[in-house]
């Protein structure tokens, strides 16, 4: 049987779930047809460690930026050390940045200085932005329409559970939406809803492993290799078969991230 090719386009192997089993855990993501990963650093101090992972792994390739929930735990980032990481051969996105007042609403200020300096650092390099958005959604439409009117640059919002406002507000400057195992929990109907209100050709997918786990896997480590169940969620909900639904999630991905489609093309 040929397996869909699928990308998983935000998952976290350089966590502490997945110590030791790297080997396991890319090795299954390839026989579940998961060809290529972005793993995604959180905080700069954690890039060397994401790095490594990357240029160890064919397929794997990596971001960084300093998430929302750490921002006032850090220095500022700087745009200057972003675009400097940005040229590294397997560096393909910036992020993720953003901001969450679910968890960390006291820090708001902090996040929404980071994340502008993380558009800037997209802007200047001319990859994709990866933009974690929770319960700050009126901000967060603000702030990436003000820096997309300054100058234009291309994003995906990851894990996306926000309102269809939200959706909307990406959507109509060009963005993409990213799909994870949220969307195949039976509560998520509305979630889904958002989903399918949207064009196919603005639709990633991804684990954001070791976290939300899709059906049938829920409530435990969540791994690349599940991606193939969210993938099959996704086609039920646009009416496609997982290989047709796989062919247009991956083509939009190489479309995004430009630098990682050119190097599988170059290999």
């Amino acid at each position: 049987m040929t397996l869909p090719d699928l990308v998983d386009s935000h998952c976290h192997l350089d966590f502490p779930d997945f110590d030791g089993e790297l080997p396991r855990i890319i090795a299954a993501a390839r026989a579940a047809g998961v060809r290529r990963m972005v793993t995604i650093c959180t905080r700069l101090h954690s890039e060397p460690a994401v790095r490594a992972i990357a240029e160890a792994y064919e397929g794997v390739f990596y971001a960084a930026g300093i998430h929302p929930m750490r921002a006032h735990e850090d220095p500022l980032v700087t745009v200057d050390q972003l675009v400097a990481l940005a040229k590294h051969p397997k560096f393909v996105g910036i992020g993720e940045t953003g901001l969450d007042y679910h968890y960390t609403a006291e820090s708001a200020e902090v996040q929404k200085a980071s994340l502008r300096l993380h558009i800037e650092a997209a802007q200047d390099t001319g990859l994709p932005l990866i933009i974690h958005a929770r319960a700050a959604d009126d901000d967060m439409a603000r702030i990436l329409t003000e820096g997309w009117r300054h100058q234009p640059y291309a994003c995906v919002m990851h894990c996306f559970s926000s309102s269809a406002e939200l959706a909307r507000a990406a959507l109509d400057l060009g963005f993409y939406l990213s799909m994870s195992g949220i969307a195949s929990f039976p509560k998520s109907q509305e979630l889904r809803d958002i989903f399918a209100a949207a064009p196919l050709d603005r639709i990633l997918l991804e684990t954001d492993s070791p976290y939300l786990a899709p059906v049938p896997h829920r409530g435990k480590r969540n791994e690349p290799a599940y991606t193939a169940f969210t993938a099959k969620a996704g086609a039920a909900l646009f009416g496609l078969s997982v290989e047709e639904f796989a062919a247009a999630t991956t083509a939009n991905f190489d479309r995004l991230f430009t630098k990682a489609a050119d190097r599988a093309q170059a290999a």
